[in-house]
Order: C-alpha cells, then sequence, then structure tokens
C-alpha cells in the first residue's frame, strides 16, 4: 500500500500520535514522580536513535566533504560556493532575526506574563554554560586542534575546516590522489546506505521523545503559555512563506518535488527536535532530488553551522520576550544591536544542545536582561524547538538547491 518513503512518514505520524495519547495518560493517571520515571525510561528510545544517527554525521561529512571538494578541482570553485552560500545563509539570518524582532513588538506575549511559571532548576544548569560565548571563543572554535577530536564531538564547523584544507590537497596533487579521492567516495556511498537503516529506529525514536515531554509537562501547558507558542508560530509560518516564495523564484515548479522529497527529514527534525537527527537523510534526499553530491556535501554541512533560520528567529523572539516579561525597556537601538550580537554568537551552535536557549542566556546578560528569566520559556521550550528545528531543515535544503542551480549543477532525477 505504502512505498519506502511514504510508509517511514505514516509510522513516524503513528508513532507522534501514539506518543502523545501515552505521555498525557501518564501525565493525567499517575503521579509527577511516576511521570518523571516514565519519562526518563521511555526517552531511551529517543537518545538510542538520535546516538546512531550522530554516529554517522562525522564520517559523512568528512568523507563526502573531502571527496566533493577534490572533484571540484580547484581553490576557486570551492571560494565561489562557499561565496553564493554566505550570501544566502547572512541574507536568510538577518530576515529570520528580523521577522522574530517585529513579531515579538507587534504581538508582546511577554507583557503580563506571570513568573510563578518558571522552570528555575533548568534555568540554573543553562545559566551555568553561557560564559563560553565570545567572539575569540568562536573563532578558536572554528579551528581544531585535532581532527579526531572535531570527529568525536560531532564538531561540523570544525569538521568543514579540515576538509577544505584535505580536499584541495588532494586535488592539487592530481592524477596520483586519484585513489584516496575514489576511497573517500566510496566511504560516503556505503554511510548513505547506512543512513536507509538507521531511519527503521525514527519511530521510536519519535515515540519516545515525545511521550516523555508530554508526560512530565502535559498537554495543559499549552494553555498557560497559549499566546507566546501561537505568536511564535506565527512568525515560523511567515518565514516559510518567505523562504518558500525565494525558493519558487530560483527553482520554479521543482519546488514541489523538492519538498516531498525532504518531507520525511522535516518530520523527523519535529518530532525529535534535532535538525542534527536528520542530517544524513536530507544529504541523501538532497542529491536524489538532482543536487550534485560535490555541492550537497560543501553547503550542507555549512549551513548546519550557519543557516538555522528557526533558531535565529527564536532567538530575537525569546530574548525581547523575556525583556517584556521582567519590564526591560529596550529602545530600537538596542534591540537591532541585540539583533547582530545574535548574528554572531549563534554561529556554530549546531551541535550543542539546545544551543539556542545558551545562546539567548548569554545575550541577555550582556543587555541587563535578567538571565534567570530563561526559566519562563524552559516549560515550553520543547514545543517551540519542534517548529524551529524543522524550520532549519528547510532553510538548509532550499540553501543547497537553490546554490546548486546557481552552479548550473541541478540535474533532473
Amino acid at each position: 500500500m505504502f512505498k519506502g518513503n511514504h510508509r517511514l512518514t505514516v509510522f513516524i505520524l503513528i508513532a507522534m500520535v501514539l506518543g502523545i495519547g501515552l505521555g498525557e495518560w501518564v501525565h493525567v493517571a499517575k503521579g509527577q514522580d511516576t511521570a518523571k520515571e516514565f519519562a526518563s525510561n521511555i526517552k531511551i528510545l529517543t537518545t538510542i536513535f538520535l546516538r546512531l544517527v550522530q554516529m554517522i554525521i562525522a564520517p559523512l561529512v568528512l568523507a563526502t566533504l573531502i571527496a566533493g571538494i577534490a572533484k571540484m578541482g580547484d581553490l576557486k570553485a570551492v571560494g565561489r560556493v562557499g561565496g553564493k552560500s554566505m550570501l544566502w545563509f547572512i541574507s536568510a539570518s538577518l530576515v529570520s532575526l528580523l521577522l522574530g524582532m517585529i513579531l515579538v513588538n507587534y504581538f508582546q506575549p511577554g507583557v503580563g506574563m506571570d513568573l510563578a511559571n518558571a522552570d528555575t532548576a533548568g534555568a540554573k544548569d543553562l545559566i551555568g554554560q553561557t560564559e563560553e560565548f565570545s567572539i575569540i571563543k568562536f573563532i578558536e572554535h572554528v579551528f581544531t586542534k585535532s581532527v579526531v577530536r572535531s570527529m568525536a564531538e560531532n564538531e561540523i564547523l570544525q569538521l568543514v575546516v579540515f576538509c577544505i584544507f584535505f580536499g584541495v590537497a588532494l586535488a592539487a596533487i592530481g592524477e596520483k590522489a586519484k585513489p584516496l579521492v575514489e576511497f573517500f567516495d566510496l566511504v560516503g556511498h556505503v554511510i548513505l546506505k547506512m543512513v536507509t537503516y538507521v531511519m527503521f529506529f525514527a519511530p521510536f525514536g519519535v515515540f519516545g521523545g515525545i511521550a516523555a515531554i508530554v508526560a512530565t509537562k502535559g498537554l495543559g501547558i499549552m494553555e498557560v503559555y497559549g499566546k507566546y507558542l501561537s505568536s511564535f508560530y506565527v512568525g515560523l509560518a511567515l518565514l516559510w512563506i518567505i523562504l518558500l516564495a525565494v525558493g519558487y523564484i530560483i527553482l520554479k515548479n521543482r519546488l514541489k518535488t523538492l519538498l516531498g522529497r525532504i518531507r520525511n527529514p522535516l518530520i523527523i527534525a519535529f518530532s525529535t527536535t534535532s535538525s542534527e537527527a536528520v542530517f544524513p537523510k536530507l544529504t541523501e534526499e538532497l542529491e536524489r532530488f538532482g543536487c550534485k553530491d560535490r555541492i550537497v556535501s560543501f553547503v550542507l554541512p555549512l549551513g548546519y553551522s550557519f543557516n538555522l533560520d528557526g533558531s535565529m528567529m527564536y532567538m530575537t523572539f525569546a530574548s525581547i520576550f523575556i525583556a517584556q516579561a521582567y519590564n526591560v525597556p529596550l529602545d530600537l537601538g538596542q534591540q537591532l544591536t541585540l539583533l547582530l550580537v545574535l548574528m554572531l554568537t549563534s554561529k556554530g551552535i549546531a551541535g550543542v544542545p539546545r544551543a539556542s536557549l545558551v545562546v539567548v542566556t548569554a545575550t541577555c546578560t550582556m543587555f541587563h536582561i535578567p538571565p534567570e528569566g530563561i526559566a519562563l520559556i524552559l516549560p515550553i521550550d520543547h514545543f517551540c524547538d519542534m517548529g524551529r528545528s524543522m524550520t532549519n531543515v528547510l532553510g538548509n535544503a532550499l540553501a543547497t538547491s537553490a546554490v546548486s542551480k546557481w552552479e548550473g549543477e541541478l540535474t533532473h532525477h
């Protein structure tokens, strides 16, 4: 009845519904302690799925990016593709940040917020992680001391830098290096085959993640944060309209085919709140869509470090929401400065869990907004994270397809 991709989509959607149902039953029928214990046990399913994905991200980036750059042939081509990618990333990031700023000022979800809903324990944990963000730290973070360590920690940005040097050196050696290029090419294909097997676990990961969060928080939390959630999702909907409109201008009628291809990655990102979880699957689907492997393997890892549109919008939205809740006035100049600070501090955060929150906490401190205000958005953050992860995936799929089209490397499959 259902073919491959369709079948996986159906199983994931069933897993989401079952997870919500089971989670809400545990939340209502059992006590808070039982719900917490249930959540930590069932979450193991999500942990297994995410670990299986993380296991293949670093080797996939390494193999495909080295082979892709070696095939590009020279530094000029790498610079050209990189330049076009960064142009898209910076434009998309600014639009996302600005949209978040405009909407949070329009809806003002933080005004009159009941401070009693705060999750102070969770906030303390996040505030402990915030001293890491500064421009010097970021620049140090880009360049790795050890590629083995970067692979172990799934530091995509550091891997990209290493692969660019390695790939360009391979291309410079020329004919002699051909066996090595073929080796990396083959490794890339083997890992993409592994992706198919790992995806069998996706419905279990989705089920565990959704059941755990609903069991501890309950669906009632949606009502308490109704204004905050609904205004944020209106923002995401507008961002989707903007991204898809630009996508249509560039890709024309093929946009519909692209959306069909990335349907599974979108649903998995939404239900596991991890855009990283679909990185390998997204690589595979973009190549099937007709993007050349050398473009996908270069633009996509870069996008995961520089082009997280959903997270960008969330950062201005959440920061100004906290300022509103604590009655901290921010004039237009301060808000625009905050926007530019977020633009810089948020780069290269893809591998950090709940990275958007860490960046928001650090930025609040800079602008004298009480950082403990992060506790206000923690109870509902998981539900916001679903939307922003899904939007990150859409943004990166469009960026990769657009750069492929501009390079004349988009074939019809």
